[in-house]
Parts: structure tokens; sequence; C-alpha cells
């Protein structure tokens, strides 16, 4: 597994010191106001040995809120909540991307006072709030022309905050069927305007977003997650591998610091895709791909080996293991993740 263990050259500006990421793992965590915690400074901290933290999703402005306690970056508090993370982290020899996430039809008006969620298309999903089952879901509005601009600009003033806060840079959250995603596929996006009805028109706010964010931090510290196979709060359509394979063609003539597959268990196969979510990225996407979803250090290796991926993130078991890094490189047993860690930091 050593090659697991390889510094590895983002780019001219961001070196990792090893292959092994650590994956947004969604913690709701932050206090009452959307503010980074100390426990989460501890936290993060004890998972610098990682070559790249990649932050848990972070909301860009109150209205994409769709879970409790999950921090924001639009304060200055929360802002200044971050730099405490930001900097243990660094102190202690790791870098550290923020995820940048807006909920989209998964916003709930409870977080925010709000009269309304915003969505590609005036399209719900059936279910309840997770940790908050007392939460119906709610038909979201379709966001106008210029709500969409209006979100554009907020992601890159959420970047360029992320920059403030001490980040190394930032992940656009486009995956696991949130506000970007939705845009992606036809289950979720049925406009007829210049946002919807073809792969050029849906992939057009995603590109807007990695595309102002590039132009105010420049594309050596922007990142960007996706989920080209509709699995979580999504339903599949034959017609998104046309605006997956546009849009992925779109990125190839970007230099982002990465793509990262969006998916829980690489394992999964769509139909639409012809296979894996992975294997249908890295067919369509020559530069860095981070993947992701139930691979072991051994599986992952041999991935990276093979090709299939150039970076390898690690979720649950880094929940359950911070020293991650040093038990594999040591050959020592991981602890197993149990969903009993949720309820605390550790």
């Amino acid at each position: 597994m050593e090659n697991l263990f390889q510094p590895v050259e983002l780019n001219g500006s961001i070196t990792l010191k090893n292959r092994i990421l650590m994956a947004p793992l969604t913690r709701c965590m932050a206090d009452d106001d959307l503010v980074p915690t100390q426990a989460m400074v501890d936290y993060y901290a004890r998972r610098a040995d990682t070559g790249l933290i990649i932050s848990e999703a972070t909301i860009i402005r109150p209205d994409g809120q769709g879970y409790p306690n999950t921090p924001g970056l639009y304060t200055p508090a929360q802002i200044a909540g971050w730099r405490k993370v930001t900097d243990k982290v660094h102190e202690n020899g790791g870098k550290i991307f923020a995820q940048l996430w807006h909920t989209g039809r998964v916003a709930h008006p409870h977080f925010f006072g709000g009269e309304f969620v915003l969505a590609p298309s005036a399209l719900g999903v059936e279910g309840t709030v997770p940790r908050m089952r007392e939460l119906n879901y709610v038909v979201p509005k379709a966001a106008t022309k210029e709500e969409i601009e209006e979100l554009v600009a907020d992601y890159a003033q959420a970047a360029i905050n992320a920059l403030e806060a001490g980040f190394d840079g930032i992940e656009i959250h486009g995956a696991n069927g949130y506000l970007i995603d939705q845009f992606l596929h036809y289950s979720s996006n049925v406009r007829d305007d210049a946002f919807g009805g073809t792969p050029e028109n849906m992939a057009r706010f995603p590109l807007a977003v990695v595309d102002v964010i590039v132009d105010a931090i420049g594309e050596d510290r922007t990142a960007l997650r996706l989920s080209p196979g509709a699995y979580f709060n999504m339903a599949p359509d034959v017609r998104d591998r046309e605006v997956f394979d546009y849009l992925l063609a779109e990125l190839e003539k970007r230099a982002l610091a990465y793509l990262h597959v969006g998916i829980f268990d690489d394992g999964m196969t769509f139909d639409t895709l012809g296979g894996t979510a992975s294997e249908y990225m890295r067919a369509r996407y020559s530069q860095t791909l981070v993947g992701v979803g139930g691979f072991t250090p051994e599986t992952g290796s041999q991935a990276v080996a093979d090709g299939k991926f150039d970076l390898l993130a690690i979720g649950r078991p880094l929940i359950a293991n911070p020293d991650y890094v040093a038990k594999v490189k040591a050959g020592e047993a991981l602890t197993e993740y149990s969903e009993t860690m949720l309820a605390e930091l550790v």
C-alpha cells in the first residue's frame, strides 16, 4: 500500500503529503448560530495526518440549510470559528478544503424563517428532515433567473470567505441530490428556459458556479464533487447520462484541483452509466479524480495502482479511527465504525 503514502502534487500551489483524503462527513455539531465549536477544532485537528481534509458540508447562505446545526460560511462569526479549525489543522501539518453547500429542495424554512425553499423546479421530495423527523419536506419554488444569479454570486462569496477563514481551497458540493445536482438530473429539473431541457442548459448553473469561484480564488484551489448516478433523493433517467457527458467534457477543459466521485458505495452500478460512477467518470475525465465509497486501504491502494482514480477519500473509518493513516502505515487493526459514534466528536 505504499502508493497511498506518496506525496501528490495537485498543482503548482498545493502538494499533499499522501493520497488519503478525509471525505466530507456531516456531523451537525455547529452551535445554534452555525459557528464551528471547539469540539470541531479538536475533531479536525486529530485527522491532519491525511493528505487533505474535506470539511463537512458547509452552507453558503441561510436558505441553504436542510439539517440542524450544520456550519455556515457567511457570517463573520462563522468565518472566525472556521479559522480556529484551519489554524489547528495547519499547526498539525495538514491541509483542509471547505465543502460549499446549498441543499436546494431538501432545505427547510424552519431553519431560516423563510417563506419557501429554492430549487430548479417546483418538484418536492417525500419524507422528513433527518434528525428532525417532525419536519416534512416542502414543495420548493422554482428559482428565477435573478435568483440563480444571486446563488452564483453567493457561492463565489462563500469561496472568498473560505480563504479568509484559512482554508487551502474549496470543494463545491455538486453531488448527492443537493442544489447543484438537482439541476443536472431530469427527475428534478423540468425547466424550459436556459437552465433546463438540454445538457448544455442543465449544466449552465453548475458551470457558472465553477467558473465564478475559479475567477474569485483560482482553479488550483477549486474542486467539485459530482454524482452522475441518481441514487439519493433522485430518480434515475436515461437522459441524465447526456448531461454528465457534456458536463465532464466541459470540466476537462478546466484545470480544477480535482473531481470527487459522489457516492456512498462505489460498488453500486448504474444502468444509465454502464457500470460504477467512478468508472464512468474516469473514462471521461483524465485529470485528478478522487474515489470514495466503501474502500479498504487494500482495495483503495489497488484501485489507485490500476488507475481507477488518483486519490482515495475515506469516510466512516475516519470517524472511528482519528489516527487512520498511522494505523494503516503500521499495519494495525482498524476500529470498526458504529452509528453510536455519531453521537460525539472524537
